[in-house]
């Protein structure tokens, strides 16, 4: 079985595509037999990504710091709970738990954690696919720009090509596991 760590917001946000494409994403993660690596609230996408994990019988693994907990953010019906001291610690461990990375609709802390997982990408520390879901186009704009980055010279174009961007779950989970055979 191979986990994928999704980093998505920890808010659904207003446009309801993106519950409706987290739960198909979901669902299709646990019907294939991939497990969920995600950071571990009960609420937003995050919560609603789980939960559509577990309903369709597949194992979820939430990574959380203590301080989180202790707000009583955590989604206590996975899998497995994590608890951590810091932010440091959550990365490296979903990371460490992780076969694939996918980036989901989100903030700015979706993006750090996954910019950091392309960054550790690029540098060689893994190999691991790593993918991004545009749902209604969340991220085009984003996407465009990182395309920009590589026309002016700031980013290797084989760089970009090793980020698998689509804008359909399934479509996208194609790919990685596509990806996942080459490397594994």
């Amino acid at each position: 079985m191979s986990r994928f760590c999704v980093y998505l917001g920890s808010r659904k946000g207003r446009d309801p595509q993106f519950l409706a494409a987290v739960r198909q994403l979901g669902g299709e993660l646990a019907r294939r037999g991939h497990g969920l690596v995600y950071g571990g609230a009960r609420v937003g996408l995050m919560g609603t990504l789980a939960d559509a994990v577990m309903a369709a019988g597949g194992e979820v693994i939430g990574v959380m710091p203590d301080h989180l907990v202790e707000r009583e953010q955590a989604h206590h019906g996975l899998s497995e709970l994590v608890r951590v001291r810091n932010m440091h610690e959550r990365k490296a461990s979903m990371a460490a738990h992780a076969d694939a990375f996918l980036m989901l609709p989100g903030g700015i802390g979706t993006l750090e954690e996954f910019f950091e997982a392309w960054t550790w990408q690029y540098l060689g520390l893994h190999d691991k696919p790593i993918g991004v879901l545009d749902i209604a186009g969340f991220y085009t704009p984003l996407l465009a720009f990182l395309d920009t980055t590589v026309a002016q010279g700031f980013l290797n174009g084989r760089t970009r090509a090793e980020l698998i961007d689509a804008a359909d779950p399934t479509e996208l989970l194609d790919a990685l596991e596509k990806r996942l055979a080459m490397v594994g």
